[in-house]
């Protein structure tokens, strides 16, 4: 059976729209089977009363942590309501939004990774519709790293932010609709109003090569299905002094800093994942130039990760690794950012990311470190039986 996702189940059916007045939460990986954007797709019954946009802009081409402002679709005529802008506050849309509208549409290609914000703004976003008195539908699309496993820590709440909203491990494996509906349990919404068209023919064990559908980028460094594999560990280097690729072509697989020694990198790299082992990517030796952000216009020695088979990477144990490797490698050279990270100033991003701060403080004692990564089954274990009760497939 041919795999169809939520927005072609819904446009089979588009004359449920004809007279809602909806708001659309969507971005420019929302395509149809026929590769038709959301809101242009579904202006074809009726056009859209507001559009949202989450991080990256509507149209995708902001960076991260970049402000994109409200503006106006050039296609349907629509406002573009930013769920992304100056602070915290942003991130919510505001009431007023929803002000005659009876209905929010949401239609956002998720990665497989706590990280990644779209799920946030979909809460977020469901959440302030509802209490305005509008239903909630949900275009499913796949999990692309698969929902079948799950890897990783629970967050600590006291942790949460933009990119660790809800308890849940780094790789969660569900898609989308099914954090929504997990979210909706634990908030105690009345899901009557919630409405979601699930992926037709999709399997929990398949992957994005599986699905049979061309990978169009959900935000502007996760340019391929290879990417979106890695990124559950490999974000971490997002709370590092060292460049994760962005400004390259190969962000996420691209590792380094000025002065390093790329070929000590590439070794200690592979020693680490064979002791831990991790396996279904390789490590080469690499240097790159940065185009912007980290290390802007400096050539960078480090390394390349290359996804040799996606069913057998682990993909949050092989970022720990690889940041270890690098801390033992580049010694004082290696820092934590300093900086501000998705508003929040006054906690270490890499205790944001890791969902707490045992991996930080316990990296002095390596009993320690082994401690908690052996935690990680019983917190896997404790989501699962969670996660039971809202999964949508087989």
């Amino acid at each position: 059976m041919a795999i169809r996702f939520g927005l072609d189940r819904l446009l089979d059916d588009a004359g449920r729209l004809r007279r809602r007045r909806y708001a659309l939460l969507c971005h420019q990986a929302s395509l149809s089977r026929d590769g038709v954007h959301a809101h242009l797709a579904l202006a074809a019954t009726r056009s859209p009363a507001a559009l949202l946009a989450p991080e990256h802009g509507f149209y995708g081409v902001e960076q991260d942590m970049v402000a994109s402002r409200d503006e106006r679709d050039p296609w349907t005529g629509s406002p573009v309501v930013s769920l992304y802008g100056e602070d915290a506050s942003s991130l919510r849309p505001r009431p007023e939004v929803f002000d005659g509208c009876d209905l929010l549409v949401i239609d956002l290609q998720d990665v497989g990774a706590r990280y990644y914000t779209f799920a946030a703004s979909a809460v977020w976003a469901a959440e302030v519709a509802l209490a305005a008195g509008c239903e909630v539908w949900i275009l499913d699309r796949p999990n692309p790293l698969g929902g079948g496993e799950v890897e990783g820590n629970l967050l600590d709440l006291d942790f949460a932010s933009f990119v660790g909203a809800f308890r849940m491990p780094q790789r969660h494996g569900l898609t989308l609709a099914e954090i929504v509906l997990l979210e909706a349990r634990r908030r105690g919404w009345d899901t009557a109003s919630l409405t979601v068209f699930e992926i037709e023919g999709w399997r929990r064990v398949q992957t994005w090569p599986d699905v049979g559908w061309p990978w169009t980028a959900p935000s502007p460094n996760m340019p391929s299905p290879d990417t979106a594999a890695i990124y559950p560990g490999l974000c971490l280097f997002e709370a590092t002094t060292v460049s994760e690729g962005r400004g390259t072509t190969r962000p996420f697989h691209l590792l380094g800093a000025p002065g390093a020694d790329a070929p000590a990198l590439a070794g200690r790299c592979e020693e680490r994942l064979e002791a831990a082992g991790l396996n279904g990517v390789s490590v080469v030796p690499a240097m790159f130039r940065p185009q912007f952000q980290k290390h802007a216009g400096a050539v960078c020695a480090g390394v390349e990760i290359r996804v040799v088979d996606i069913r057998f990477i682990q993909p949050v144990r092989l970022g720990f690794e690889l940041l270890l490797a690098f801390r033992d490698v580049l010694g004082r050279a290696f820092g934590w950012r300093a900086e501000p990270y998705e508003f929040v100033s006054n906690t270490p991003a890499i205790d944001l990311l890791a969902g707490t701060d045992g991996f930080r403080l316990g990296l002095e004692e390596p009993a320690a470190l082994e401690s908690w990564y052996a935690s990680w089954r019983d917190d896997e274990e404790e989501f699962r039986a969670e996660r039971d009760s809202v999964l949508l497939y087989p």
